[in-house]
């Protein structure tokens, strides 16, 4: 205000009236507004950002997750399934590292499994240039603690292989570890389940030690778990399965992924696990959705310990697959199971109501609903689930930005309605046979604190 009276009274002393003195204060308030703008602009390019490259972090303990922090950086140079500048090699080196890539294409695992058995590393696989890396016949198996893994492809696959010939890979699973993030990765095609976290069931002699002996503080976010392959290579049959939560497995987060054509586990919790179900997409299961069974038979004389489990604004929908009437939720076996639920949408592929929950078999376990949240995650910002699907089908899965024609085909297929639980992989596709590129990685283009890209890089 007062630079606008002294230009008025500037030109107002020339003789060239009200007329300038309005000029210079709408040119100026022009620019102010441009300003303004800008920083929307960039605020807003920020939140792309964001949702496109990085797991939510400031809650609950995620801060706690070291990774590669501090560490050095290590660069894959080639596809090759091992040695020297390999994705295997990078990670069997011991310390805090983070992996980043300066080559992009698939990586044939030759039917066998990645082991990650050396803890404190970050895999960045947003570094890798176009299209960026996946992972074919086989899976990753981690053993460690202390693990971020972004952006990675794993097309397990049948590989062509006898029906129930004993071939049971995971697309990814995590075992008797801790303090792991699995953030905007797209598993398909598994032979078991497509991300799971497991370990042992009673290690110890106290229901806290089994705790403390097995997997604990997962978050799977922002993931896209797709097309688990049914009667296929496995030994017991079908098993088409989402995510499995083993016995005993607490403080595990599934935020923000989409589970899409699998028969069931979407996820499933066993006995006395905790997890945190929120911001989920669950698209044509055929037998269950997300389910809790502590099974007797597994437990034997061991005293039964209360499963716990928050379900917030989540969203099932039917698809061509999916049987009539599916539920939510269901509660099996015999172990008692806490729950909190609020703000979930279910629907069949018509658009009609499902129910939130249901049960099978008859056992004794018992619902115990709970009026708030268990163990609720500090700060975990949750969406209101009509806003679930549109922002999910846009962020979730492996790049993005960067999508490739399975990852597309399954994302456009859920928004269509369309698609259906496969047997083999070549129901729908073959294995991606893509074009090594390489592009020198280099620091000053990431904000390596959280790699993310520089908003300016070159």
């Amino acid at each position: 205000m007062m630079m606008r009276q002294m230009v008025g009274i500037f030109f107002n002393r020339q003789g060239l009236g009200l007329r300038l003195d309005r000029f210079i204060f709408l040119a100026l308030l022009a620019i102010l507004i441009n300003l303004f703008i800008v920083v929307i602009g960039k605020a807003n390019e920020t939140d792309v950002l964001y949702k496109n490259y990085a797991f939510p972090n400031g809650f609950a303990w995620l801060d706690e997750v070291k990774g590669g922090q501090g560490g050095k950086i290590i660069r894959v140079t080639n596809l090759r399934k091992e040695g020297t500048g390999s994705l295997r090699a990078a990670l069997e080196t011991k310390g805090a590292r983070t992996i980043v890539f300066e080559v992009a294409g698939v990586i044939d695992l030759e039917r066998s499994v990645l082991q990650v058995n050396e803890g404190f590393v970050t895999i960045a696989g947003q570094t890798a240039p176009s299209p960026g890396i996946t992972l074919i016949r086989g899976g990753i198996n981690i053993r460690a603690s202390h693990v971020i893994i972004q952006h990675l492809r794993i097309r397990t696959g049948a590989d062509g292989q006898t029906k129930a010939s004993g071939w049971e890979v995971d697309g990814l699973n995590i075992s008797a570890a801790h303090h792991v993030i699995i953030d905007h990765c797209s598993m398909s095609w598994a032979i078991d389940e497509n991300m799971s976290v497991s370990g042992p069931r009673f290690k110890g002699n106290t229901p806290e030690e089994w705790r403390n002996a097995t997997s604990h503080h997962i978050l799977f976010s922002n993931n896209l778990a797709a097309e688990g392959l049914a009667e296929s290579t496995h030994a017991k049959g079908e098993h088409s399965k989402g995510s499995l939560v083993h016995d005993n497995v607490t403080n595990v987060i599934f935020y923000r992924n989409i589970w899409a054509h699998n028969v069931e586990r979407n996820p499933l919790l066993k006995g006395g696990a905790s997890a945190t179900i929120a911001n989920n997409l669950i698209y044509n299961p055929r037998s269950k959705a997300i389910h809790y069974n502590l099974m007797a038979l597994e437990w034997g004389d061991h005293p039964y310990q209360t499963g716990k489990l928050n379900v917030v604004a989540n969203v099932l929908r039917g698809g061509m697959s999916t049987k009539k009437a599916l539920p939510l939720m269901m509660l099996g076996g015999d172990g008692d199971l806490a729950y909190f639920a609020k703000d979930n949408i279910a629907v069949d592929q018509f658009g009609n109501q499902l129910p939130l929950f249901g049960r099978y078999g008859e056992t004794r376990a018992q619902l115990l609903l709970q009026s708030t949240p268990i163990d609720w995650p500090q700060g975990l910002k949750v969406l209101d689930a009509r806003m679930v699907e549109s922002e999910l089908l846009r962020y979730a899965g492996a790049r993005p930005w960067d999508r490739d024609k399975d990852d597309t085909r399954v994302i456009y297929y859920i928004a269509e309605g369309r698609g259906t639980i496969i047997n083999d992989e070549r129901e729908v596709s073959t294995y991606p046979q893509q074009k090594e590129t390489q592009l020198r990685f280099s620091e000053e283009d990431w904000d390596t604190r959280k790699w993310l890209p520089r908003l300016n890089r070159k």
